[in-house]
């Protein structure tokens, strides 16, 4: 298996093609930034001299509330930066992308997605699963669901007994000043022995720290980014205040941030998201580092497609990915995914493909049923 994580090859991309698709959620998506009907996204293929293709996704939003990456401005990263550099010269091991791309400052998730696609094709290079080529070693995978903020509280309860019906082994609620504690409170009544977090996305200072203490009462596994996207110091602060575990999201973009977090005392989980910490090389160093000082670590969504999905999945088989993660079935949000088969989960587990690369074959029809536009790179354009 480490023969394999760090084994060597000449990888020659002939052409890169960029396709921007547009896909409808099945229900809207709330959080405490915003409401979400459709996903943009960013799906990237990398092509070799064999013909043989690899996959990334880009998980920026179509405006700028997660963090300041939007679809546009990926696309932007991507076209006039990322794709010239990599097809510059051969490609002998994904992560060797993380230095060629080191010039260009932040732009994660493109990054991120472009970075996936050569690990793809890598790992069908090696004749590997993506989970293998990484190193994880997990047949399965737990997982839970991320549930938007509701209409009202007696919907959000519907919701939830829906899903703890399939078997989910962890319920995420998303909450804001107004929709925290009496919710909370509501769930935990009705759900009493049900692994279950809150995520605020960020929505909370210090000044509401009464409140947040208010949250230890219901055996939280955690709550997740109470507060601000850049903040260390005032989440070391809120720590110690807190019976319930912090779990850092937005604040954690690299292994420096993660090392910061833990030194400082910032948190005690950490939710490594692919595209937001730069792509599969970081999320790996940030496993480990965790793994090395004792914290868990989980994976988890952004919305989405198939493609994304998949590389949640191989991530996920990683030893210090302890905690269930946001990958629910491509069902639960779409009405049709990009993927054949779609994600399935089974009582809370969803069983890791075997299939050389991701692991799952790219719907082709129905992703240009969703692209909205597309351009192709060709290497001799960029030499």
């Amino acid at each position: 298996m480490a023969a394999e994580r760090g084994r060597r090859m000449t990888i020659n991309i002939e052409y890169v093609i960029l396709r921007h698709l547009q896909m409808k959620l099945k229900a809207p998506f709330t959080t405490s930034f915003g409401t979400f009907q459709t996903k943009e996204l960013i799906l990237v293929e990398v092509v070799d001299r064999d013909g043989v293709s690899g996959w990334g996704e880009s998980v920026a939003f179509a405006a700028p509330w997660y963090s300041e990456e939007t679809v546009k401005t990926n696309w932007h990263m991507l076209e006039d930066f990322l794709v010239p550099l990599a097809l510059a010269e051969p490609i002998h091991h994904p992560e060797e992308l993380a230095k060629r791309f080191s010039a260009i400052r932040q732009n994660n998730m493109a990054k991120a997605a472009l970075e996936g696609a050569v690990w793809d094709l890598y790992a069908k290079r090696l004749g590997v699963p993506l989970s293998q080529a990484l190193g994880g070693t997990k047949k399965d995978i737990e997982v839970g669901v991320s549930i938007g903020i509701q209409p009202t509280v007696a919907d959000l309860l519907q919701v939830i007994e829906r899903y703890v019906a399939q078997g989910y082994r962890r319920i995420k609620v998303k909450i804001k000043p107004g929709w925290d504690v009496d919710v909370l409170r509501n769930v935990r009544r009705a759900f009493p022995n049900v692994p279950l977090m809150a995520d605020a996305n960020s929505a909370y200072t210090l000044a509401d720290v009464d409140r947040l203490k208010a949250i230890d009462e219901f055996g939280l596994l955690m709550i997740e980014q109470p507060l601000a996207a850049d903040d260390l110091l005032d989440h070391a602060r809120l720590q110690p205040l807190l019976q319930t575990p912090i779990c850092l999201d937005e604040s954690i973009r690299s292994y420096d941030d993660a090392r910061k977090a833990l030194d400082l005392g910032s948190c005690r989980i950490i939710n490594i998201k692919i595209g937001r910490v730069g792509g599969l090389g970081e999320a790996k160093r940030i496993h480990d580092l965790c793994r090395e000082r004792g914290a868990p670590v989980w994976c988890g969504g952004m919305l989405e497609a198939g493609v994304g999905r998949a590389h949640n999945i191989a991530i996920t088989t990683l030893e210090n990915f302890t905690l269930p993660g946001d990958t629910a079935a491509s069902s639960h949000y779409w009405d049709r995914d990009i993927i054949t088969p779609e994600v399935e989960v089974q009582d809370g587990l969803i069983r890791v493909p075997d299939a050389p690369g991701i692991g799952y074959d790219v719907d082709r029809r129905q992703v240009e049923r969703y692209t909205q536009f597309a351009k192709v790179f060709h290497r001799t354009m960029t030499a």
